[in-house]
């Protein structure tokens, strides 16, 4: 196939790909942070981003016409555009026109220890869109946010890390006041919210499957309700009040993205598959999906690549 779903990069493979050398923090393997402009990064022969995970953290100020994949979902950009990408979600960048502006930065979680929880913020959970529309007057505040960003990386100020660690949570803090609530995973924190939202950082630990040989190790409503120490009853009331799914639906629905994700952009066999998805039966896991999108794996896989 012509894409293929491509192992995590580390933000040292970030820095071998493009520029062939790494800087002296990353050697000392203490936290990062960077920050480039699209247009001089891009270079005159503009070329897709490859889809793959992370074990870094990205903030885009986009400006041109773009299309962006992440999971198994596609954002058209028509003029600009913030995004957040964590390491746990994979997603690929696919520029539309050869005018690209804006810039990004790129950070370990590393060199946020001990300033912040960046980490627990709706903009980096699982079910919330990492995409923020732009109009004039958010862009021109993101764009002096950035402009900030790279004063502060030139300046020899003693402080210098802390001032780019308090501009870059504003950045994060001024995207989530665009957020509306009803945009939040969560709308509420009760016991039961908790619940639900420790049931969805489980199932969302398992993913994105990264090789033919990783397999789920959690499948079961049984398996979760075991992990979090609840009744399985319990478990399914909680889910069900918070997100109107049941266990079996919300473990459900989220193997049915990974596997539209792999079988787009891998590949790998129907039996490789179903596999790492925990189907132990290529016939279980075709039953399966046709169930739950009405079509067969390969008729999925057939329509994606054409």
């Amino acid at each position: 196939m012509e894409t293929r779903y491509n192992p995590i990069e580390g933000v040292e493979d970030f820095y071998q790909r493009k520029f062939n050398w790494m800087p002296d923090d990353l050697k000392k393997e203490i936290g990062h942070f960077n920050a480039f402009r699209i247009k001089e990064f891009l270079g005159p022969q503009q070329k897709p981003l490859p889809y793959m995970p992370k074990n870094y953290y990205k903030i885009s100020l986009i400006i041109g016409r773009n299309r962006y994949h992440y999971a198994d979902k596609t954002i058209e950009i028509e003029k600009a555009a913030l995004l957040f990408s964590n390491p746990m979600i994979p997603y690929k960048w696919e520029p539309l026109d050869d005018n690209q502006q804006g810039c990004f930065c790129i950070f370990t979680e590393a060199f946020f220890s001990h300033f912040g929880n960046f980490k627990e913020y709706p903009i980096f959970q699982p079910g919330v869109s990492p995409v923020y529309l732009l109009d004039e007057e958010s862009l021109t505040g993101f764009r002096s946010l950035f402009e900030q960003l790279f004063e502060a990386i030139r300046t020899e100020y003693k402080y210098k890390y802390d001032l780019i660690r308090a501009l870059t949570l504003e950045l994060m803090h001024k995207a989530m006041r665009m957020t509306p609530m009803e945009a939040t995973l969560f709308k509420e924190s009760n016991a039961n919210t908790r619940i639900a939202s420790l049931f969805v950082e489980l199932l969302e630990r398992q993913f994105p499957i990264e090789s033919a040989g990783q397999s789920m190790q959690l499948r079961s409503p049984a398996d979760f309700a075991t992990h979090l120490s609840v009744h399985i009853n319990h478990l399914n009331r909680a889910l069900k009040e918070v997100t109107g799914q049941t266990t079996s639906q919300s473990i459900a629905d989220r193997i049915v993205r990974e596997s539209a994700t792999l079988l787009k952009h891998t590949d790998w066999n129907i039996a490789e598959i179903g596999y790492c998805l925990g189907f132990e039966e290529p016939s279980h896991f075709i039953s399966f999906f046709k169930k739950n999108t009405g079509q067969t794996p390969k008729a999925y896989r057939m329509k994606e690549i054409v």
